[in-house]
C-alpha cells in the first residue's frame, strides 16, 4: 500500500499500537485516543514528510494529514492491526435515498475494474463477430484462446468483485477474493453433474432442490456462482461486520490469523446454506412466474421480461429461466422466453451511444465507445455497471425502452427456434424452420425502435452533462486539470477573518487549503457556486463542492465540532448532488453549538489553490452571496 511506511511511521511516534485507545478520521486529520499522550512524539510527528501537523484539542491527538487522510488511515488501520471505527469521512458516512447509496455501492465496487471489463467485453464480442462472419472456427485453438481471454474476467468476476466490494465495505480485500473463490471452485460446481443427488428438498414443489452435499448433516442447494454478482457482495457485506467482531473479541498476539480463519469458517458456509438458496428458489420463482405471465399475455410478459431483464441479471435470478427455455426446446421446438430479452442489449446500447455523443466527460466518454459496442454483441456489464447505472437515468430509459421493445416482441410473436448467442448473434435464431417470418421481422423492428427510443429519451432528458453521478466525479481529482476563472460568493452572513488568526493550526497555516473565514451570524449555510456536492459529511459539519469551473472548495462549520456528531446541524443537500449558487446547503443551531463550547469560526477554503491566483475580499462583514473570493487560473 502506498502509505504503509508513513503509516508505521505514525503508529510508532504516538508512542506504537498498545498506546491507542482508537482512531478514527475526519475531513483531514487522523483522531487518536492515546492512553497517554506523553508517550507521543508530537515534534518528530510535526516534521516527517506526509504529516501537515499534530493538534491536540477535545481529548484527542490529531495527526493532520490533508485530503488523502482516508488511504492513510486505512494503513494505519492495517499496520496497527486496529478494527476500522465508523469512519468521519464523506464516502462511507453519507446519506441519500436507499436507491443513491444502492447505485453508489454498486459503482464504487466496479470503478475499479470498468477498463478492464469493457476490454473484455470488446475481446469477447469480437471474438463472436469472427465465429459468425466465418474467420473462426468456435472448436479451433485460436477461438479458444480468444474467448479465454473475453470469457475469463466474466467467469471469475466473483473474485474481482470480492476485493472490491470488501474494500468498499471497509474490510479486508483479500478476504473477499477469498470468499469468491470457494464460490467458483470448480470441485464444487462440477458436483452436480457428477453424480445422482442424495435426496431432493421440497420435491413437488416450485422450489424443488437436488441435495447433493451436506454440511455437518445441513443440506447445502448448489448454485452457479461464476459470473454471478449479488451473492458475492452480499457476503462480503457480512463479512466485513464478522471481520469488526471478531478483531474486537480476539487478543491481538493472534489476531492476525485467527481473524481472517474465523471469518472464512463462517461466511463461506453461511453463503452456500442460506445465500445459495435464496437465489435458486428466486430465479425458480421467477422462471414459473414468467411462464404464467405468457401464458396470460405474451405481450405483458414481454414488457414484463424485457423491462426488467438487466435487473434479473444483477441479482442472478436470470439463471430461472434457463431451464424454462430448454425445456421448450426439447418439448416443442421453439422457445418464446429467452426470445422476448432481445431488445435489451441493444436498447442499453441506444442509452450508452446518447451518453458518448453528448457527455463532455472525457472519462465517461473514453468507457462508452467499448461499452457500446459490447451491448450491441450482447455483453451488456460494462454499459450497464460502467455507464447506466452510474448516471441513473440511461439505465431507466434502458428499461423502459427494453420493455417497450419486448412487449413488441410478444406482439409479433417472436420465438427462438434454436439456443443462439446475444445481441446481433441472437438474430439468427429467429428464422423459422418454414423460412423468414414475423417472428424475425418482428425482432429488428422492436430492435431497432428500442434502440432508437433510448437514445432519444436519454439524449433529450438524460441530464448527462449535470448528472451528480457521472463515471469521473469531481472527487477523483480529474476536474481541476482545466479550471477556469471565477468568484465565489460568501455561503455565510458574518464577520470576515483572516484564515491565519483562526484557533485551528491546520486550517490557519493553509496547508489545507488556501481562503478565509467567518464568524456566522447566521445558521444557514448557502453554496458559493454552482456545482456538485462532492462531500457531505455524516455529522453535516463540513462540505465540500467542485464548482463548474473546477474550483474545489471546502466550507468547515466551526472548529472540532465533528465532535458533536451532527447534534444541531440540519443537511438539505446530499453528496453527489447538484447545487446552485444561493442553494441552502445546511442549517446549524447557533446558540446551542456555542452552548455545547464549540467556536463557530467556518474557514471557507480552496483546496485545489495551488492552480489559482487567489484575491479575499477586504470588506470585514459580509452577506450571503456577497463576493468573497476571486480566482484566476493560472
Amino acid at each position: 500500500m502506498k502509505y504503509n511506511q508513513l503509516a508505521k511511521d505514525i503508529i510508532k511516534n504516538v508512542g506504537g499500537r498498545e498506546n491507542v485507545n482508537s482512531v478514527v478520521h475526519c475531513i483531514t486529520r487522523l483522531r487518536f485516543k492515546l492512553k497517554d499522550e506523553s508517550k507521543a512524539n508530537t515534534e518528530t510527528l510535526k516534521n516527517m514528510d506526509g504529516v501537515v501537523t499534530v493538534m491536540k484539542s477535545g481529548g484527542q491527538y490529531q495527526v493532520v494529514i490533508g485530503n488523502h487522510v482516508s488511504d492513510v488511515y486505512k494503513a494505519v488501520v492495517e499496520e496497527g492491526a486496529f478494527q476500522f471505527e465508523k469512519p468521519v469521512d464523506a464516502e462511507d458516512g453519507k446519506k441519500g435515498s436507499l436507491l443513491d447509496r444502492f447505485i453508489d455501492m454498486i459503482s464504487g465496487i466496479f470503478t475499479p475494474i470498468l477498463g478492464v471489463l469493457a476490454a473484455s467485453g470488446m475481446i469477447k464480442g469480437f471474438n463472436a463477430l469472427f465465429v459468425a462472419i466465418g474467420w473462426l472456427d468456435n472448436e479451433g485453438g485460436t477461438y479458444q484462446i480468444l474467448n479465454a481471454i473475453g470469457d475469463g474476467l466474466f467467469y471469475f468476476l466473483p473474485i474481482l468483485l470480492g476485493y472490491t466490494a470488501m474494500k468498499k465495505f471497509g474490510g479486508t480485500p483479500f478476504l473477499g477474493m477469498v470468499i469468491a473463490m470457494a464460490l467458483v471452485y470448480p470441485a464444487l460446481e462440477g458436483i452436480p453433474n457428477a453424480g445422482e443427488p442424495l435426496y431432493t428438498l421440497f420435491a413437488g414443489t416450485m422450489f424443488e432442490s437436488p441435495i447433493y452435499i451436506e454440511f455437518f448433516g445441513i443440506p447445502v442447494i448448489l448454485m452457479t456462482y461464476s459470473m454471478s454478482v449479488i451473492p458475492i457482495i452480499v457476503a462480503t457485506f457480512f463479512a466485513v461486520k464478522l471481520e469488526r467482531f471478531l478483531a474486537k473479541v480476539i487478543p491481538s498476539v493472534v489476531k492476525m490469523f485467527l481473524v481472517p480463519m474465523f471469518t472464512l469458517l463462517i461466511i463461506i458456509p453461511i453463503t452456500f446454506i442460506v445465500i445459495g438458496p435464496i437465489a435458486t428458489w428466486a430465479s425458480q420463482l421467477l422462471g414459473q412466474t414468467t411462464t404464467s405471465i405468457y401464458d396470460l399475455s405474451p405481450v405483458i410478459a414481454g414488457a414484463f421480461l424485457g423491462g426488467f431483464w438487466l435487473v434479473f441479471v444483477m441479482f442472478g435470478l436470470h439463471w430461472g429461466l434457463v431451464p424454462v427455455a430448454l425445456n421448450n426446446f426439447t418439448s416443442q421446438g421453439w422457445d418464446p422466453i429467452l426470445a422476448l430479452i432481445f431488445v435489451h442489449s441493444f436498447a442499453l446500447a441506444g442509452s450508452i451511444l446518447a451518453v458518448w455523443i453528448k457527455t463532455k466527460n472525457q472519462k465517461t466518454k473514453t468507457l462508452s465507445a467499448p461499452a457500446f459496442i459490447s451491448s450491441i454483441f450482447g455483453v451488456t456489464e460494462p454499459g450497464m455497471y460502467g455507464i447506466a447505472i452510474p448516471l441513473k437515468k440511461p439505465f431507466i430509459f434502458t428499461i423502459i425502452s427494453s420493455a417497450i421493445g419486448g412487449a413488441m416482441l410478444g406482439f409479433f410473436g417472436t420465438k427462438g427456434h434454436e439456443m443462439g448467442g446475444l445481441g446481433i448473434f441472437q438474430i439468427p435464431s429467429f428464422i423459422s424452420p418454414d423460412g423468414i417470418d414475423m417472428s424475425l421481422i418482428g425482432a429488428i423492428i422492436a430492435a431497432v425502435i428500442g434502440m432508437g427510443l433510448a437514445f432519444l429519451l436519454t439524449y433529450i432528458f438524460g441530464g448527462i452533462n449535470k448528472s451528480e453521478t457521472e463515471v469521473n466525479s469531481p472527487k477523483e481529482g480529474t476536474v481541476g486539470k482545466n479550471v477556469k476563472n471565477e468568484v465565489i460568493v460568501s455561503p455565510l452572513n458574518g464577520e470576515v477573518k483572516n484564515l491565519a488568526s483562526i484557533e485551528d493550526t491546520a486550517f490557519a497555516s493553509g496547508a489545507l487549503g488556501k481562503g478565509i473565514a467567518i464568524d456566522p451570524s447566521e445558521g444557514k449555510v448557502f453554496s458559493p457556486v454552482s456545482g456538485t456536492v462532492s462531500a457531505l459529511f455524516p455529522t453535516h459539519h463540513a462540505i465540500g463542492i467542485t464548482s463548474d469551473e473546477g474550483a474545489e472548495l471546502l466550507i468547515h462549520v466551526g472548529l472540532d465540532t465533528v465532535q458533536l456528531e451532527g447534534k444541531h446541524f440540519t443537511a438539505h443537500i446530499a453528496q453527489g448532488e447538484r447545487v446552485e449558487r444561493g442553494q441552502v446547503l445546511t442549517e446549524f443551531d447557533i446558540k446551542a453549538i456555542k452552548e455545547d463550547g464549540f467556536v463557530l469560526t467556518t474557514p471557507i477554503v480552496v483546496t485545489n489553490h495551488d492552480q489559482f491566483e487567489i484575491t479575499i475580499t477586504s470588506e470585514q462583514e459580509v452577506k450571503s452571496q456577497d463576493l468573497l473570493i476571486e480566482l484566476q487560473a493560472k
